[in-house]
């Protein structure tokens, strides 16, 4: 990897977020990671001085189901590429009346109602446990509700987002029991993000764009793909606004447990890791095994 790709800010969102006023696309960097490709290659620029690495999720044009997602490889990409802090920008539905359509809202507890997807970059012979009780990072979770407050945005503070499976929206049995559990939002990506930033160290936070009330609301029982998109549309000149804002921020402590989060987890004894996992976790595992 060559230096000048180096980039210490990544921002994870949906195409057309790196169409932003003052971003300067310097290229673009395709990547190869050992756990296939990332979901497109990233573009990488400059908000003054500060140098971001921009990823489609979805892939450009949307391509991919959330369940195809390869998330391992993102992470793993955007660690390798020198990234300490991302930014996720995702659309949800909201499971309460105050989350309304067109709010931004700052998560900071997760509930996985996934299965089968990868969501850590061990096993294979290496046994690591990473705490995750607070899985969002408190300094860009600051940056961001700052951003949000700056560019005008109605922003909620905290919450319980509950990532699904998918792709089909919930039924109102399942939207009603994420509702009885207290939860305040629904999407179907940014759990598994946020264990694997936890696990290569990278401080991570999630701007949630409100696109809908989720089938559980009287005036949102069928939730369509067209009501999702409209929203969306109105959404994307705030987070554009909110994420220019959050990154003239930077650079910002790294005095948090993202930090650090492997220091005391690797259970394996390093004589006994494979050398293949050694290789492919090196971005990740390094610093550990000197």
């Amino acid at each position: 990897m060559k230096t000048e790709n180096a980039a210490e800010i990544g921002i994870i969102g949906g195409s057309g977020l790196y169409d932003i006023e003052g971003f300067v696309a310097q290229g673009e960097v395709v990547m190869e990671t050992p756990f296939g490709p990332p979901s497109d290659a990233f573009v990488v620029g400059r908000f003054g001085d500060r140098l971001v690495a921009f990823l489609p999720r979805h892939g450009r044009g949307h391509r991919l189901l959330p369940s195809e997602i390869n998330f391992r490889a993102n992470i793993w990409a955007m660690k390798s590429l020198g990234v300490k802090w991302i930014l996720s920008v995702s659309a949800v539905g909201s499971l309460k009346e105050p989350y309304a359509p067109t709010h931004m809202v700052i998560p900071d507890q997760f509930i996985d109602r996934t299965f089968g997807r990868k969501g850590t970059f061990f096993g294979d012979g290496l046994a690591a446990h990473v705490g995750f009780a607070h899985p969002i990072c408190r300094h860009v979770r600051r940056v961001l509700a700052e951003a949000c407050r700056k560019s005008g945005a109605t922003i909620h503070e905290g919450g319980t987002y509950v990532c699904m499976e998918g792709p089909q929206f919930s039924t109102l049995a399942e939207s009603n029991l994420y509702r009885s559990w207290g939860a305040d939002l629904i999407g179907m990506t940014n759990l598994q993000e946020a264990k694997l930033a936890r696990e290569a160290e990278i401080c991570y936070a999630t701007l949630a764009m409100v696109t809908d009330y989720d089938c559980w609301h009287p005036g949102h029982d069928a939730v369509t793909v067209d009501q999702v998109i409209a929203v969306l549309q109105q959404n994307a000149a705030m987070a554009r606004s909110i994420l220019k804002a959050a990154v003239e921020q930077f650079p910002i402590p790294r005095d948090c447990e993202c930090e650090s989060a492997l220091k005391f987890a690797i259970m394996t004894a390093p004589h006994l890791i494979p050398e293949k996992v050694k290789t492919d976790l090196a971005p990740i595992i390094g610093r550990y095994l000197k």
